[in-house]
């Protein structure tokens, strides 16, 4: 006999999970399916782990630099690679618990195994315990990505990473090559930076971080290049041969010129692919490159059947998969009678992104070129870190804030960030998006003093032509 819910989810990262304790909250009967740890990617094996990769890294960071705040340390600062990566397992396992904790709070059935569609509203699950009928009313999809391979390439875990390699390396690279400048590739440049490996980072695109504004890549190109990072855009790897003792790659730089070189490792972060095949689904949705397309409630072509997160179009973020997952939750509660809710439609405009290398980046909306691309007339207000008091006294006066305006009706088009603790920072444009504030609302706002988000104030006032402190 098939086991009966209102809703199946598979799939428990930050997008299942949260959809599933959405629909709890709304009396669902509900369950999730994971085929190996509760969390999914993001919380075990990305966002959640890397950051605490670079804390530490930010910590020793600082230890270096410890005269330029007047301290004076007794002895010499040195990074235990095995200690940093065991902490960051810590506390992966320690979210790990938590969100465990959450589905018996929820009362929400768990089903550890493979799950394979046999139908819009149906599955079987292959675990432990040997395989499993389910069957609910709607089914979410919520099966994420994983890491692109390089064709001539494939990751091996000695040599060769991906992220997840990264994340736990058996010994400390010394001479690294990147292969991409998005955040997962800047990010670990950054870390690996700092713990002392000699860093090169190969972007085939004109700039790094190639989705922010042109100034922001500008900005953080010379930020790690003067932290001793090697910067390649306009490059590409044209082969990489591996061996016991460090990798061989041939590079063809800007100039089309082709150079041998030599790296201890190598880190492919060139994108995702979608976790879309052998899940069943073939004939029950429509996919694009294999993301599973979607209406802007999380809907597929099939009646009951749902996809959000990393298997969809993007931006392949958590807190996008996070919130889609809560959008179809109370869509499904709808569509099962609950009147009382009434979810909203996606704001892809509202989406912020983050990248946590040093200095941080984040941003949400338009960028300039994008904006005026769009049609529109734009007033652009920028503010720098070396003008605001609390980024002198932290010792942090590297980066800018910028914003861009629609010079006709005041309407906030898109904000970018650069320097230290941007990332904190960023939700205060991305709630006034949402709230669709105009240029007078953040002026009229009392910010307080003194904080780094005094320069979301100058910035603004800055686009409107009467910056204080510059």
């Amino acid at each position: 006999m098939a086991e009966n819910y209102d809703l199946i989810v598979l799939g428990s990262g930050p997008g299942g999970y949260v959809a599933a304790i959405r629909a709890a909250q709304l009396g669902l009967k509900v369950a999730i399916v994971e085929r190996e740890l509760l969390g999914g990617i993001c919380l075990n094996w990305g966002c959640i782990p890397t950051k605490a990769l670079l804390r530490s890294a930010e910590i020793l960071h600082y230890a270096q630099h410890a005269d330029s705040y007047g301290l004076k340390l007794a002895g010499k600062i040195e990074a235990d690679l095995a200690a940093v990566v065991k902490r960051s397992r810590g506390v992966a396992k320690q979210l790990n618990q938590g969100v465990t904790h959450l589905m018996k709070k929820n009362k929400i059935t768990v089903h550890l195994g493979t799950g394979t569609m046999t139908g819009p509203t149906s599955m079987t699950v292959k675990g432990d315990k040997g395989e499993e009928q389910l069957s609910a009313k709607h089914v979410i999809l919520a099966v994420g990505a994983r890491a692109r391979d390089l064709p001539f390439a494939p990751a091996d875990g000695k040599r060769i990473w991906t992220y997840r390699h990264a994340m736990t390396p058996t010994e400390m690279p010394t001479r690294l090559l990147v292969i991409g400048s998005g955040a997962i590739g800047i990010e670990f440049a950054s870390f690996y930076n700092d713990m002392g490996a000699e860093v090169t980072v190969v972007e085939m695109l004109d700039r790094i971080v190639p989705v922010e504004d042109a100034e922001i890549s500008a900005q953080l190109e010379k930020s790690l290049t003067k932290q001793g990072i090697t910067i390649m855009t306009g490059a590409g790897v044209e082969s990489i041969a591996a061996s016991a003792s460090g990798v061989k790659a041939k590079i063809k730089g800007k100039d089309g010129k082709v150079a041998d070189q030599d790296f201890s490792h190598c880190i492919v972060a060139v994108g995702i692919v979608p976790n879309t095949e052998n899940v069943g689904i073939e004939t029950l949705v429509e996919m694009d490159r294999g993301f599973i397309q979607i209406d802007p409630y999380g809907r597929t072509r099939s009646k009951g059947l749902w996809a959000i997160g990393d298997c969809t179009p993007g931006p392949w973020l958590a807190h996008k998969a996070s919130h889609e997952g809560v959008t179809a939750a109370e869509a499904i509660a709808q569509e099962l009678g609950n009147k009382e809710v009434h979810p909203h439609p996606l704001n892809r405009s509202a989406i912020p992104g983050c990248t946590y290398c040093h200095p941080q980046v984040a941003s949400v909306g338009l960028t300039e070129a994008k904006a005026k691309e769009a049609g529109y007339e734009v007033r652009v207000g920028k503010f720098p870190f070396i003008g605001n008091g609390k980024a002198i006294a932290l010792g942090e006066t590297e980066g800018f804030i910028k914003t861009v305006v629609d010079a006709k009706t005041g309407e906030l088009l898109g904000a970018h960030m650069i320097g230290a603790e941007v990332t904190e920072l960023i939700q205060g444009y991305t709630v006034g998006k949402t709230a669709e504030l105009l240029d007078e609302d953040f002026a009229q706002t009392i910010f307080p003093h003194p904080t780094l988000s005094e320069m979301m104030h100058e910035s603004i006032l800055a686009a409107q032509g009467r910056v204080i402190h510059i």
